[in-house]
C-alpha cells in the first residue's frame, strides 16, 4: 500500500468515527436492513435483482427512517455496476445531464452499467425529471429513486412506467428495538459501552414513530446524557431529556395528511367521539392549519349531520370563527366540543340529493317551468293559470304543481330517519293527511 492511500484511509476512518450513530450504523448487506421484509426479503424481485446484479429502474418510496437510503448504499456495495448518488436537494438538470454523459461514456467504451442514485426525487421539478427520461428509457442509466411522497403524484408518470414501485413501511416496534439494542453493543455503534434499561427501550420505541433515524438519534443523545452523568444505563428519564417531543408521522398536504383527515371525517360520521378527538389530536400535534380543520366540520355538518339537527351547522359556523379569530392553542377547545356535538348529533344525508339534482339538469332533458309558478310581471301573464298562495290555505300548504313536468315527488330529497328532520317528515306526513 502506498502512502498517499494510507493517509486516504486513515482519514476516512477518522471521518466515519465522527459520523453520526445512524450513520455509522448504516446496513451494509441487506441481512442487516431493518423490517422491510416484504420489499427485500428471499423472496422479493428487489432482493433477487439486487444478488443477480440485474436492477432495473426502480423508487423506492416511504417514511423517513425505513431504509431507502441504506437500500442504496447497499447496491453500490454489491453491484459491479458503476454507482453515482445524486440529491434532488441540490441538484440540478446540468448535474444530470453531465452523469448522463459519462454513464453513456462508460457504457460505450467498456459496456459497464451506471446505476444513478437519486435521493429525494419528489424535489425534482418537472423538466428535471425529463432530463432523466431518456436516459432510463435507454438503460443508459438504472435509476434508483427514493421519495417520502407518493411517487403517482410526485414523479413523472413517463418514469413510472419504467420504473417498479417497491413500497417501504414504518418500522414497527419490535424492529426498532432490536435496531437500538444492537447499535449500543455493535462496535461500529457504542461497542457496549451503555445499555439501556426496559423502559428506556420502550420509549425510544415511542418517541421514534417508526423511523430508524430517529430512534438511533435518540439513543446517541441518551448515551451522550448517560456517559456525562458518569452512568453506563440509559434510562427513560434521559430518553425523555434527549427527546422531549414525540415524532409522529405527519406530512401537511401529502398523504399522511389526508388519510388523517379521512379518518376524522369518516370518525364523526360513523358517531365516535373518541376516534374524532384521538386523529383531531393527530392534526393539531402535526400543525395543521386550525382553519383546515374547522373546515371539514362545518362540510361534515350538511353533508353527514343536516337537518337531523340543523343547530349543527350554527355550531360548526362558530367553530370556523373562533379557528379564525382565537387560533391555537385555545381554538382546540371548541375544534373538540364542535367535532364531538357532529359525532353525537343523529345523521341525515339527505342534503346530498342535491347532486342527483344536478345530475338530472346535467344530462335530462331541459323541462320547462310549471304555469302556475312563472313570473306575473310580463304581459299575458293572466293565461298562466292560478297560483295558490300557501299561506292563505289552513296547514299553510295547498297541493299544487311545483316540479316540472316528468319529475315526481321523491326525486332527489330522501329525509332521513332521526332527529328533527324525520319528526318534521312525520309531522308533514299528518298534517297533509297522507
Amino acid at each position: 500500500m502506498n502512502t498517499s492511500s494510507l493517509f486516504q484511509e486513515m482519514e476516512d476512518a477518522q471521518v466515519a468515527a465522527s459520523a453520526p450513530l445512524a450513520v455509522r450504523m448504516r446496513p451494509r448487506t441487506l441481512d442487516e436492513v431493518c423490517g422491510q421484509a416484504d420489499a427485500i426479503g428471499p423472496s422479493s424481485w428487489l432482493r433477487q435483482a439486487i444478488q443477480a446484479d440485474s436492477l432495473s429502474s426502480v423508487i423506492l418510496y416511504g417514511p423517513a427512517g425505513t431504509g431507502k437510503t441504506s437500500i442504496a448504499h447497499v447496491i453500490a456495495k454489491t453491484t459491479d455496476a458503476h454507482f453515482v448518488e445524486v440529491s434532488a436537494i441540490g441538484g440540478t438538470v446540468s448535474d444530470l445531464r453531465r452523469e448522463i454523459k459519462e454513464a453513456d461514456a462508460r457504457l460505450r467504451a467498456r459496456g459497464e452499467r451506471t446505476i444513478l442514485f437519486v435521493d429525494e426525487i419528489h424535489r425534482f421539478n418537472r423538466s428535471q425529471q425529463d432530463a432523466l427520461l431518456h436516459a432510463v428509457e435507454d438503460r443508459v442509466v438504472v435509476l434508483v429513486g427514493a421519495t417520502t411522497e407518493n411517487p403517482f403524484f410526485e414523479v413523472n408518470s413517463a418514469l413510472i412506467s419504467r420504473s417498479r414501485i417497491v413500497h417501504l413501511h414504518a418500522l414497527s416496534d419490535d424492529e426498532i428495538s432490536q435496531l437500538v439494542q444492537m447499535a449500543a453493543a455493535d462496535e461500529r455503534g457504542l461497542a457496549g459501552e451503555v445499555e439501556l434499561d426496559a423502559d428506556a427501550t420502550s420509549l425510544i420505541c415511542t418517541l421514534s414513530g417508526g423511523d430508524a433515524r430517529s430512534a438511533l438519534t435518540t439513543l446517541e443523545l441518551a448515551s451522550d446524557i448517560a456517559r456525562g452523568a458518569g452512568e453506563r444505563i440509559i434510562t427513560a428519564e434521559m430518553v425523555q431529556t434527549a427527546n422531549p417531543s414525540r415524532n409522529i408521522p405527519y406530512d401537511k398536504n401529502k398523504d399522511m395528511h389526508y388519510d388523517v383527515i379521512s379518518a376524522f371525517i369518516k370518525s364523526m360520521r360513523g358517531s365516535d367521539p373518541d376516534a374524532v378527538l384521538y386523529w383531531l389530536a393527530r392534526m393539531i400535534e402535526g400543525g395543521e392549519d386550525p382553519k383546515f380543520i374547522a373546515r371539514r366540520i362545518f362540510i361534515c355538518a350538511a353533508e353527514d349531520v343536516g337537518n337531523a339537527d340543523p343547530q349543527a351547522l350554527l355550531i360548526a359556523e362558530a367553530a370556523f370563527k373562533a379557528a379564525e379569530v382565537i387560533g391555537y392553542p385555545e381554538c382546540q377547545l371548541i375544534l373538540a366540543q364542535a367535532a364531538t356535538y357532529l359525532a353525537l348529533a343523529p345523521k341525515s344525508n339527505s342534503a346530498c340529493g342535491i347532486f342527483d339534482a344536478r345530475a338530472e339538469v346535467a344530462r335530462g332533458p331541459v323541462r320547462t317551468v310549471p304555469n302556475n309558478l312563472r313570473d306575473r310581471h310580463r304581459p299575458g301573464s293572466e293565461e298562466y293559470g292560478e297560483y295558490k298562495y300557501p299561506h292563505n290555505y289552513p296547514e299553510g300548504w295547498v297541493d299544487q304543481q311545483y316540479l316540472p313536468d316528468g319529475l315526481e315527488r321523491g326525486a332527489f330529497y330522501h329525509p332521513g330517519e332521526r332527529g328533527w328532520e324525520a319528526y318534521r317528515t312525520e309531522a308533514v306526513k299528518r298534517d297533509r293527511g297522507r
